[in-house]
């Protein structure tokens, strides 16, 4: 046994396997291998919209923050354009300038006119600028000593000792000179400290200062370049006419203007300007880039998406708002310094830039054309285990799939040995003699002829 099992499995070793192409005359296969062929066909090839179509929902496509796509093509080859070699490694400059003025009447700064120098930082433009909404003035601070703060915790005291001379306080204003100081007969107070005083004692405003920001511009002009298919554009439409930038503004009728009105950007991330002015925020502008270099280098347009970034879901939310201070410093005739504190709180934009370009290359067609027809031998497969394993004939349909051929030459020396046994029986049945009547001899012949008659009666 061991020996036919080692021959057995020898003899499988050296057997060759090939198709056999069966007709199926069945209708619901048929049927079947062709709706998966259409499908397959379907998600290799997607039918894309044209430019017409595109331009007519511009206005939704704003809401998002998104430009209409220009192209020329009804159909896309590949999904993803993959007969396309790709570079993602895009290099990016962002230059950004803003433009407006407003006027403010209040009792820290009097009548005072802000421009672009007093209420963007920083002024020389980069890819994040912030603009001031809001402010808490605290005017005339001079290095003395004062009170701390009743709002920190690590400045309330009882005693004198409560304030060791020369330690800073936690979070405070300033350093602590010893003293606690007492307001009339209560037994709780602050510590003396030596710091800017007086420090900032108010809060915020509950309106914004400088609401009229709103009607406020930015002018992003954004560089950008593929390496690998040395490429480089600019979000600036390519016209002759010089007054197109001082009149135009991003939006329905101008969608490739790259002047954006602050309170519009702020509309399309779905919040109020005048609620994110009161205590800031953090928007974010992103620069899409999805260049066909297949197509003309004027045919690649940027996309513009506006989102919130900071957390504008819960009102009295730590973690949403932005502020920060700084001051401006003077000196007094007798030339002591003082300075002017602002708490400010305002909107941070932030421009992000990403995106890819493709151009046609022979090696990823031949890759992905040779991956999807690799792909429509999935039908031929289901249809398969549909056809030998699931319907009524399915044992028919699979004894004609699969048959076991053995050597050629062992089926002609089976033939062989067929035809030489039944050669002799033929030449006996031709040496008979004639059967005739009567006699013992006839008998003997007669019954020799039925003995070879029988098997085939």
């Amino acid at each position: 046994m061991g020996q036919a099992g080692c021959k057995g499995l020898y003899q499988s070793l050296l057997d060759y396997k090939t198709e056999k192409y069966v007709i199926a005359k069945n209708k619901k296969v048929g049927l079947l291998y062709r709706l998966l062929q259409v499908s397959i066909l379907t998600y290799l090839v997607e039918l894309a919209p044209s430019a017409e179509g595109q331009l007519l929902g511009v206005s939704q496509a704003l809401f998002r923050g998104l430009t209409p796509k220009q192209g020329g093509d009804s159909w896309v080859f590949l999904v993803k354009k993959c007969y396309q070699d790709t570079d993602s490694s895009l290099q990016s400059s962002i230059i950004t300038k803003v433009k407006g003025v407003t006027f403010t009447n209040t009792s820290e700064l009097g009548e005072r006119l802000w421009d672009v120098a007093d209420y963007v930082i920083p002024p020389q433009g980069e890819n994040v600028f912030f603009v001031i909404t809001n402010l808490v003035v605290t005017p005339n601070q001079r290095q003395e000593t004062c009170a701390e703060s009743e709002s920190i915790p690590d400045a309330l005291c009882c005693e004198d000792s409560d304030c060791p001379p020369g330690e800073p306080v936690v979070a405070g204003n300033g350093v602590r000179t010893g003293r606690c100081l007492r307001v009339g007969s209560e037994q709780k107070g602050t510590c003396e400290i030596f710091a800017w005083c007086p420090v900032e004692t108010k809060s915020r405003p509950a309106k914004p200062l400088l609401g009229g920001a709103e009607d406020f511009t930015v002018y992003i002009k954004n560089f950008i370049r593929f390496p690998k298919f040395n490429f480089s554009k600019t979000n600036v439409l390519d016209t002759t006419d010089r007054a197109f930038l001082k009149s135009c503004k991003y939006g329905p009728k101008d969608p490739y203007c790259p002047i954006f009105r602050l309170g519009s950007v702020v509309s399309w991330t779905g919040s109020s300007f005048q609620e994110i002015a009161v205590q800031g925020g953090v928007i974010g502008i992103q620069i899409e880039w999805n260049c066909d270099l297949d197509r003309a280098p004027s045919e690649c347009y940027p996309r513009y998406y506006f989102n919130r970034l900071d957390n504008r879901f819960s009102e009295n939310s730590l973690s949403s708002g932005y502020n920060f201070r700084f001051a401006k410093y003077y000196r007094d005739a007798a030339g002591v310094e003082f300075r002017t504190l602002f708490k400010a709180y305002g909107i941070r934009f932030d421009v992000m830039v990403n995106g890819k370009a493709g151009k046609f290359n022979i090696i990823p067609t031949i890759i992905n054309v040779g991956s999807g027809v690799a792909l429509m031998g999935v039908g031929s497969f289901f249809c398969d285990l549909v056809l030998i394993y699931f319907i009524k004939k399915s044992h028919f349909y699979r004894d004609k799939k699969y048959e076991e051929v053995r050597d050629l030459e062992v089926l002609a020396r089976m033939a062989e040995s067929s035809q030489q046994s039944v050669a002799p029986d033929a030449a006996g049945l031709a040496e008979q003699p004639e059967v005739q009547d009567g006699g013992g001899a006839q008998k003997e012949n007669g019954c020799v002829c039925g003995q070879l008659l029988q098997p085939a009666r």
